[in-house]
């Protein structure tokens, strides 16, 4: 695996805020002239699908002339909240929110609403009991797991046969996507069978790891599901290395370059395709709405599409 006041103030509020913690290295700002400020804690900004979602959040700050700082969790839930400590200190007008730990991320909320901040989450809701959420902005991950149970049903096709999930089961999207696809599994192709659930931790390295584990325990293995796009390239390296490409069918979850180019190679069969700049552009969409008086819905979903070798260019 987040937002009333400012003016003459607002420079020097961007300076501290880019001092604070020492994070000058993680930390971005799309500037416009005049307007607020908004505050945004990604959980892994090295992610494409992340750089893409900042850029959308950038693009659709400018038309308001509201400013856009980004600073990166590195997939640490105590830095996430000092970052959220460090924006509520700068008096930031909002806050957008990708939790690294769905859980956890409430108590920082918290903070945030005593402080009088909307809080927006995108791509990762959060999933404790604690902090309200003004929006939460998302692919519908049911759906996009769904495309993905789709896509695996047409690689396999009549003769179905065993597939395996590589998992991160404590993020609320990867739930979701799970769901998604387990039910579209069963509803389209039921002679194909969900023999291994096992927690890849949505990184290449750890995935590539697991599959080499289901490829010993599932000889007859006939497809995998990757969660995310590192899951599956990980998973296909590890097919590529046991001498199995072509023969296991990789589905991923974002499309990035990366994943599109593996897939016109042959070594992915698909993906469920994100569009993570319009989940940006939408969380400042829903951002605006707020700040002008309105109030946008509690969930903005965004479709997910697919993509194959079909769509390679």
């Amino acid at each position: 695996m987040t937002v009333t006041r400012f003016s003459a103030v607002l420079i020097p509020a961007l300076v501290a805020l880019a001092a604070c913690s020492g994070q000058n290295s993680s930390t971005s700002t799309s500037t416009s002239s005049g307007g607020k400020t908004i505050g945004v804690s990604i959980q892994n900004r090295e992610a494409q699908f992340y750089q893409d979602m900042e850029s959308g959040m950038k693009s659709e700050a400018a038309k308001y002339g509201y400013t856009v700082v980004v600073v990166d969790a590195s997939r640490d839930n105590s830095k996430q909240q000092s970052q959220v400590e460090d924006f509520i200190s700068q008096k930031v007008a909002a806050i957008v929110l990708t939790p690294y730990d769905s859980q956890a991320i409430g108590s920082a909320i918290v903070e945030a609403n005593t402080a009088g901040i909307p809080v927006f989450t995108a791509d990762i809701a959060n999933a404790s009991n604690q902090g309200k959420v003004v929006a939460h902005i998302a692919s519908d991950n049911v759906q996009g797991g769904g495309q993905a149970g789709k896509l695996m049903c047409a690689a396999l096709g009549a003769a179905g046969g065993s597939v395996a999930i590589l998992d991160e089961p404590e993020v609320t999207s990867v739930q979701d996507r799970v769901k998604g696809f387990k039910a579209a599994i069963a509803s389209g192709c039921p002679n194909v069978k969900i023999v291994a659930d096992i927690d890849g931790g949505g990184e290449r390295a750890k995935a590539s790891s697991a599959t080499e584990d289901i490829l010993q325990s599932h000889k007859d293995l006939k497809g995998i599901f990757g969660i995310n796009d590192d899951s599956a390239l990980g998973a296909a390296r590890a097919i590529d290395a046991a001498g199995l490409t072509g023969k296991i069918a990789v589905i991923g979850y974002d499309a990035t370059q990366e994943a599109r180019t593996a897939i016109k190679k042959g070594s992915m069969y698909g993906d469920a395709i994100q569009h993570p700049d319009q989940i940006g552009a939408k969380t400042i969409d829903a951002i605006h709405d707020s700040f002008s008086g309105k109030t946008p819905p509690a969930k903005i979903a965004v479709a997910v599409g697919t993509y194959t070798k079909a769509d390679a260019k």
